[in-house]
């Protein structure tokens, strides 16, 4: 009799640590999600996050059965958007979307969190190159032409950017460093103002990831010169690399991916994972990637981590030497 209630106490003792434990109805895949999430996209609408994020989002609700709400938070290069996620509940129904332009914010401003710290990685999700590209009636038809003009007036030409470290400006800023030439910033907020700037001549050029601006290259709205990435895109087939068509070792690549509040319990951030990589294998986002000029890139949790890391370290360096500064 005392051996039974015994067993009995131990049992039930077990059974009042795992309800009474933080990751109690969470461990099973099907506890989690139960209401809907929300996906915060640190800058306006209308850029190549914005694209990208909206895309996933919608994919990730389908999956999970739950909507997914897409909030635009722009401001301050993604600071604004990633300070409220970083101080959200880290319950796994906030979730950061991030690109290359975060890991410029350390080296551009005096951020109000730990960015080493304050985020747990969730998934990369896909990358792609910039393009430089020019107003369909521009008198440039080639990088060469562009590189003479600027090199032979200093100053006389602006480039459109997404603002102050977006990854516009860092892209544009190792265009004019490795070019030799001197061109003036014209920074918008977003990435969407400043491609309807240079579509409208007000702004003779814009280096902006080819995702926000290939259906404007398509339509004829704007005119590419070269692209960022190490090899021709396919989409673009004829338009060579930036690196061919007159700067020799040019690359600036796009990135996006999804961070969540540290503290989010490994169960969720690991279903997480799980849907993230699935939704990059579904054909449909094969198709819209391929589309979009979108490559997707799997990496490990860690793996990502770093990345971000490695990332942060080369734009600093790049932020650096250029002398940028927040406005």
């Amino acid at each position: 009799m005392i051996a039974f209630s015994l067993k009995f106490l131990i049992k039930s003792f077990a059974l009042i640590l795992a309800l009474s434990s933080p990751l109690a109805g969470i461990a099973a895949n099907d506890a989690y999600p139960n209401k809907p999430l929300k996906l915060v996209i640190p800058f306006p609408t209308g850029g190549s996050n914005d694209v990208v994020g909206r895309l996933i989002g919608s994919q990730l609700g389908e999956r999970l059965g739950q909507a997914v709400i897409v909030d635009n938070r722009g401001g301050a290069g993604g600071v604004i958007g990633s300070d409220y996620v970083a101080k959200s509940e880290p319950d796994g129904y906030t979730l950061l979307f991030i690109s290359s332009a975060f890991t410029s914010n350390p080296a551009m401003y005096k951020l109000p969190y730990d960015q080493s710290h304050a985020f747990a990685a969730v998934a990369m999700l896909a990358s792609g190159p910039n393009v430089l590209a020019v107003p369909p009636g521009s008198s440039f038809n080639s990088v060469k032409d562009l590189l003479e003009k600027a090199r032979a007036n200093p100053g006389s030409l602006n480039y459109a950017s997404a603002g102050v470290g977006s990854f516009q400006h860092l892209g544009s800023a190792l265009f004019t460093s490795m070019a030799k030439i001197d061109i003036v910033h014209v920074p918008f907020k977003g990435g969407g103002p400043a491609m309807l700037d240079v579509m409208a001549g007000n702004t003779q050029l814009v280096l902006g990831s080819l995702v926000q601006t290939l259906p404007q290259i398509k339509s004829g709205k704007l005119k590419a010169l070269g692209v960022g990435g190490s090899k021709r895109s396919p989409t673009l087939p004829d338009v060579p690399t930036i690196a061919e068509a007159g700067v020799p070792g040019y690359e600036a690549v796009n990135w996006w991916g999804i961070l969540a509040p540290t503290g989010t319990p490994k169960p969720i951030l690991d279903r997480l994972y799980k849907e993230f990589t699935s939704i990059q294998k579904s054909p449909e986002i094969i198709k819209r990637f391929e589309s979009e000029a979108v490559d997707p890139v799997q990496m490990t949790q860690a793996e990502f981590a770093k990345y971000i890391e490695t990332e942060t370290a080369k734009w600093s360096k790049v932020i650096k030497e250029a002398g940028i500064t927040p406005q």
